[in-house]
C-alpha cells in the first residue's frame, strides 16, 4: 500500500528517480536554469532546496551529506562557493518556477527552474518601487487632495522643467556667450 506517500514518483522506480533528481540538480547548479516539465520542475525543488540550504554553513560535515546526493565534485565547488555566497541572506525559496506553455510533441507542460538570485532580468523588474494607493479613510477629505497633489508634483514637475529649458534656451544661450567673450578681450 502506498500510504502517505504524497510525492511524485513521475512514473520511474526509486533508483531512476534518485539519479534523475541529481543529475538536474547538477545541471541547475552549474547552469542556473534549466528547462524541463512542470512535474520534474516541482519534484527537482523539493529535492534542490534542502541541499541549498545545507550549502550555507560549510563544514567538511555539509559538504559530504550533500555529496552524497549529487556525487559530482564541481557542483559541490560551485554551490558551496559562488551561490552560497549569493543565497547568504536568504531563509528559502531559493528557486522559481516559470510555466512555457505545453511542448508541441506530446503536449507536456514545460517549465524552467532557475536560482531566484542569478536571474539578473528579474531582479531589473523587482527592483522597481511602484507607487501604493493611498486611502481616503484615514484621514478627513481636506487633507487626502493635498497628499494627493504633492505626490503627484514632482512627477508633474520635470516634464514643465524641460518645455520651460527649451523654451528659454535660446534666449539664454547669447546670454552666457556675451559674458564668455567679456572676458577674453
Amino acid at each position: 500500500m502506498r500510504h502517505n506517500k504524497k510525492f511524485n514518483h513521475l512514473g520511474r522506480k526509486h533508483s531512476h528517480r534518485k539519479a534523475m533528481l541529481a543529475n538536474m540538480a547538477i545541471s541547475l547548479i552549474m547552469h542556473k536554469r534549466i528547462t524541463t516539465t512542470l512535474p520534474k520542475a516541482k519534484a527537482l525543488r523539493v529535492y534542490v532546496e534542502p541541499l541549498i540550504t545545507k550549502s550555507k554553513d560549510d563544514t567538511t560535515h555539509s559538504r559530504r551529506v550533500v555529496f552524497s546526493y549529487l556525487q559530482n565534485k564541481y557542483a559541490i565547488t560551485e554551490l558551496f562557493g559562488t551561490i552560497a555566497t549569493k543565497i547568504a541572506d536568504r531563509q528559502g525559496g531559493y528557486t522559481r518556477i516559470i510555466k512555457l506553455g505545453n511542448r508541441p510533441s506530446d503536449d507536456a507542460e514545460m517549465a524552467f527552474i532557475e536560482l531566484v538570485d542569478f536571474d539578473e532580468n528579474m531582479a531589473k523588474t523587482e527592483a522597481k518601487k511602484t507607487r501604493t494607493r493611498r486611502s481616503r479613510k484615514s484621514g478627513s477629505k481636506a487633507e487626502a487632495p493635498k497628499e494627493d497633489a504633492k505626490a503627484e508634483a514632482p512627477a508633474e514637475a520635470p516634464a514643465e522643467a524641460k518645455e520651460e529649458a527649451k523654451a528659454e534656451a535660446p534666449a539664454e544661450a547669447p546670454a552666457t556667450e556675451a559674458p564668455a567673450e567679456t572676458p577674453a578681450e
